[in-house]
């Protein structure tokens, strides 16, 4: 558990950096949050699901890609919400409000995917 979870926070930190430079690009080139994360998301999606099922839980099955995609819708909205209110409550702008909310869902990320998406116990019951 403790080498999978360090796996996964150096990966992460990849796939995290890999994700925040392209929305803080499209931050800045001005497109509506939504659509940065959205469109950061999907990138993402391809590029995490490979280094997740990889590096980190030793599952290259190509069939969780769907368990992934629905991992990250969930945590799509989750990112919407917490920026959306960091930037119309607290009146954060959306590129710290992003930084953010990158700490409570790599939480979320993390237990999605080993418990929903990756779980080795699950897919021998399916």
């Amino acid at each position: 558990m403790r080498s999978e979870a360090l796996r996964f926070l150096l990966i992460g930190i990849i796939n995290t950096v890999f994700y925040y430079s392209l929305f803080a690009l499209l931050i800045y080139v001005n497109l509506d949050y939504r659509l940065a994360v959205l469109i950061a998301t999907v990138v993402g999606v391809f590029f995490s699901f490979h280094n997740f099922g990889k590096y980190v839980f030793d599952n290259q099955n190509k069939s969780l890609i769907y368990r992934f995609i629905f991992n990250y819708i969930l945590i799509y909205f989750f990112n919407i919400y917490i920026i959306g209110v960091m930037n119309d409550i607290l009146f954060f702008n959306f590129y710290i409000s992003g930084f953010i909310a990158l700490f409570p869902s790599t939480l979320m990320t993390y237990m999605l995917n080993k418990y929903f998406v990756f779980n080795k116990k699950r897919d021998n019951e399916d």
